[in-house]
């Protein structure tokens, strides 16, 4: 390990191995050497020629194929020094080791070909690596809404007591915001586009002089390359570059992520403060370095803190595409290279923490049912009141009575510290014709859950099953967590 210069924290402590190699030197250098490739196969096949002799030929593809993946970074690093230029230091390279091929690699194109057309190949990579990971998120948490979709807990509106719910139907709202990321993340996934090869302003005019200005060969062109690297299409219009908008999409993808995930570890975090639900605690794990009693939600903290890195981060792709000039400006390249990079690391980092957590989470109903029994008088009074209004009661006196009592409990519990009374407080009460036995009998937590249960069952059924049975060749993915 170098100890001696600054190295992303995003590489060391939580991005995984797979992600960080889509964004490597290797994966990006050796996709310039495969689009050099379909770039003079499609120009091959499509006869260019010069006096009616092909000017690229099957010996030289194989030659180009033959050293694909071996890259001699040495002699590219050596020529950067002398040219200062990333593109034509790697096709000096590559024509080192392709004698024959030297004079036909990146023929007709200009620079963006390899870097933009590898960007986007990239950010599609590491889409369906967020997605993979994504999905596995929603199959935990659909896992663990189905096993405690009957277990009733006390909800919260402003973080003050509500209606009671199940532990189960909370996990499903977290569930369903990562739901719509996977929709916008498909949407945009199945819209993503190669840039192509347009040139230095987006006219092909290298081509139109290539091929003698025929239009209906130059037009196969794109079309040809993007199969070879199994896209659907090619941008139909571009400046040099294809539209930083691209960039602006994908990153919002991941912030939306980010957000949903965020959302779901506050949750936690407050639920592991309430002592109701807790995130993964290892064995040998220290909380706290000063109080050793200490169990605190580390994890879903980290979430947050990544989370929100990513979300902020998404507003660089959105200034760079606002800023570009006409046809293209060098002003996204240092910017696109951290925050596109980065947000996808972190992101992944994120998924990571999230399955590590969803998949360990541990729920004490004990503690769950104590805290609604504290509240639970004052959410019965509603069917109290009716019963008595059944009986022949007045709704409006009832209610006013009802009110009357809940303050007096509440004042018992808050000033006085003691248990909620208000129970019997109403069987003492003249007004109300029932005793303590037949209140109680009322004071079945299930009773007040709505249709928490059967809103589970059909949400997992009929929405987050079909999503899993289309993708289990996804599914059973594990988070390896550094830290």
């Amino acid at each position: 390990m170098e100890t001696n210069r600054y190295i992303s924290p995003l590489s060391e402590r939580y991005a995984s191995k797979e992600m960080q190699y889509i964004f490597s030197q290797d994966m990006k250098f050796r996709t310039w050497r495969k689009l050099w490739i379909a770039l003079a196969e499609t120009e091959m096949e499509l006869g260019l020629n010069k006096d009616g002799k092909p000017v690229i030929t099957q010996e030289m593809i194989d030659e180009l194929k033959a050293h694909a993946e071996d890259i001699n970074y040495d002699v590219a690093r050596e020529r950067e020094k002398l040219v200062r230029h990333d593109v034509m230091s790697h096709v000096y390279a590559y024509g080192q080791q392709c004698p024959k091929a030297a004079g036909i690699i990146h023929l007709g194109a200009t620079s963006c070909y390899v870097g933009d057309n590898t960007d986007v190949i990239i950010m599609r990579e590491g889409l369906q690596l967020v997605r993979k990971k994504l999905v596995n998120v929603i199959a935990e948490l659909a896992k663990f809404a189905d096993s405690y979709k009957d277990l009733p807990t006390l909800a919260f509106t402003h973080f003050q007591p509500a209606q009671p719910t199940t532990v189960g139907k909370r996990a499903t709202l977290w569930c369903n915001e990562f739901m719509m990321d996977l929709e916008d993340l498909d949407y945009v996934l199945s819209t993503l586009k190669l840039l192509g090869s347009k040139g230095t302003t987006g006219t092909q005019a290298s081509f139109r002089e290539l091929f003698n200005e025929d239009n209906e060969t130059i037009d196969k062109i794109d079309p040809m390359i993007a199969k070879k690297m199994g896209f659907s299409g090619c941008v139909p219009v571009s400046g040099q570059t294809y539209s930083r908008k691209v960039d602006t999409r994908v990153c919002n993808i991941l912030a939306g992520i980010a957000a949903s995930a965020h959302k779901m570890s506050n949750d936690i975090r407050l639920l592991q403060h309430l002592k109701e639900v807790e995130e993964p605690f290892e064995k040998n794990q220290i909380g706290s370095s000063a109080m050793a009693y200490k169990r605190n939600p580390m994890r879903s903290e980290r979430i947050a803190s990544l989370s929100r890195y990513v979300m902020i981060d998404a507003l660089n792709p959105a200034i760079t595409s606002a800023t570009q000039w006409f046809e293209r400006t060098l002003d996204d390249s240092a910017n696109k290279r951290l925050s596109v990079a980065e947000g996808f690391l972190a992101t992944d980092g994120v998924l990571d923490l999230c399955l590590n957590v969803v998949d360990g989470l541990v729920v004490y109903p004990k503690v769950i049912e104590k805290r609604l029994r504290s509240e639970l008088p004052f959410m019965a009074t509603e069917n109290i009141m009716m019963d008595v209004v059944k009986l022949g009661g007045n709704r409006q006196e009832l209610h006013e009575r009802i009110r009357q009592l809940s303050m007096e409990a509440g004042k018992h519990v808050k000033e006085e510290g003691k248990d909620n009374n208000l129970l019997e407080l109403i069987a003492a009460d003249d007004t109300f014709p029932m005793g303590m036995e037949e209140l109680e009998e009322s004071m079945i937590p299930s009773k007040y859950v709505g249709r928490s249960v059967y809103q589970v069952e059909k949400y997992l059924e009929e929405v987050v099953q079909p999503v899993l049975d289309a993708n289990k060749e996804l599914l059973g993915v594990k988070a390896e967590i550094n830290v």
